[in-house]
């Protein structure tokens, strides 16, 4: 049987509420760590989500 080849990652919210997303990634094919605009609904607005590592 073959090894999946996504992994989980969180996007953590850079506005520190603690609110994150759970997001698939491929490893292989993108090496850098992904960045992006989302909506944090605790802050009530946009802000920028950093990736890190599901523990």
């Amino acid at each position: 049987m073959a090894k999946q080849n996504t992994v989980l990652i969180k996007m953590i919210s850079s506005a520190d509420t603690g609110y994150f997303y759970v997001k698939k990634k491929n490893p292989r094919k993108t090496t850098e760590k992904l960045e992006f605009n989302k909506y944090d609904p605790v802050a009530r607005k946009h802000v920028p989500f950093k990736e890190s590592k599901m523990k």
